[in-house]
């Protein structure tokens, strides 16, 4: 069930009250090799959109001083597109919503000048000044050059189940909404970042797709997922196999739920569900997260009726970024919303039998997708 695909939930959500006070977003990250070197590099590429129907001729940017006097929530296209490692960067490119166009129906198409976003292809550049990133901080992003052309091939999808079926849709009952259409991705291609090429293959891409919306963040904020896994038992790369773990503190019409989690092991085709959203499932989740001198921690034990998995995560914060969003209301509440492209960390799998608990596999991951932010930090 939870391989299952439904691009329905990929289509633009922008619609009620969600389109006056709404984001809707679709992400992609993946690894490229250097054309001369043949390093990994890690990348990610956003289309993030926000409050169409109060569209004004320009896009109206919410942290810009004049807007923040005079009321003005934020309405525009982001295209959002960097790359992690010591040269990390984020670089947003702003589109008013005349300028675009948008397939609202599944398969979805979002379209602005050389930017296009779609369940089978990536295009666009982003070209930002070292002047005009010190000179807009209502940009909330940095400066580079990076444009990309790819392909993409959604392989295993995680359907969060009722949470963001058509119903509560609908109702618009959560402030946010995950879904993984591609959350084990083959990407295909070329990214040029500041000058240099990098290929992108499908093998070597451990890639992953997702959208978010709603009309509010989450806080905490949590994200880790990765493709690129190793049995420990056998030393096998396991080529079927994808984890994905995000949530933190969903609200469900305004209340505010536990920490919860949302979680999946798909382990060479056997799928471990560990969705605090199937109650019959019985799942329970314990999650922390440290911020050392250098790196960034997470550690998270989930356990159902029939299974376990421990999991630690690592990632340098030389690698990382602070990633930047404002939200449909135009504050911005994560000041520090870590998020990295090159985690990695140990898995252990377990089947519960009875009530104890039996070693499947331990799997070294690399390759890691992580995030982490409460509201609030400065």
């Amino acid at each position: 069930m939870f391989a299952h695909h439904d691009i329905t939930r990929n289509a633009c959500m922008l619609h009620g009250p969600l389109a006056h006070r709404g984001y809707d977003w679709w992400w992609h990250s993946l690894t490229a090799q250097d054309a001369e070197t043949g390093e990994d590099k890690a990348f990610f590429i956003e289309f993030f959109t926000c409050n169409p129907a109060i569209a004004e001729d320009r896009p109206v940017l919410g942290q810009l001083p004049e807007n923040k006097a005079a009321g003005k929530k934020p309405s525009y296209l982001m295209v959002k597109a960097g790359t992690w490692g010591e040269d990390h960067a984020q670089l947003h490119r702003f589109f008013a919503w005349k300028d675009v166009v948008m397939h609202e129906d599944a398969p979805y198409r979002v379209e602005a000048d050389d930017c296009l976003a779609s369940e089978t292809h990536l295009t666009g550049s982003i070209r930002i000044t070292s002047e005009e990133a010190a000179t807009h901080p209502e940009w909330m992003c940095d400066a580079g050059e990076l444009s990309w052309d790819l392909k993409v091939d959604k392989q295993i999808a995680f359907n969060v189940g009722y949470g963001a079926g058509k119903t509560l849709r609908d109702a618009e009952a959560f402030a946010m909404y995950w879904y993984a259409e591609g959350m084990k991705t083959a990407y295909s291609g070329e990214i040029v970042w500041n000058g240099r090429r990098y290929t992108v293959t499908p093998e070597k891409s451990y890639g992953y797709a997702d959208k978010n919306w709603g009309r509010d963040f989450t806080s905490p904020w949590v994200w880790l997922s990765s493709n690129c896994l190793k049995s420990q038992l056998t030393g096998r790369m396991l080529e079927n196999s994808v984890f994905d773990i995000g949530g933190g503190r969903p609200k469900i019409y305004f209340l505010p739920l536990d920490r919860r989690l949302l979680g999946v092991f798909y382990y060479e085709g056997k799928e471990y569900d560990f969705n605090f959203s199937h109650f019959w499932l019985n799942v329970k989740t314990e999650f922390s997260f440290e911020e050392k001198a250098d790196e960034a921690v997470w550690h998270v034990r989930q356990e159902n009726n029939h299974a376990g998995m421990v999991t630690e995560v690592h990632c340098l914060k030389k690698d990382m970024l602070l990633v930047n969003y404002e939200a449909p209301d135009g504050s911005k509440k994560h000041n520090r919303l870590w998020n990295g492209g090159n985690g990695w960390g140990m898995i252990k799998l377990y089947d519960k039998i009875g009530s104890a608990l039996q070693l499947v596999d331990i799997i070294e991951a690399t390759h890691i997708g992580c995030e982490y932010g409460e509201y609030g930090e400065a």
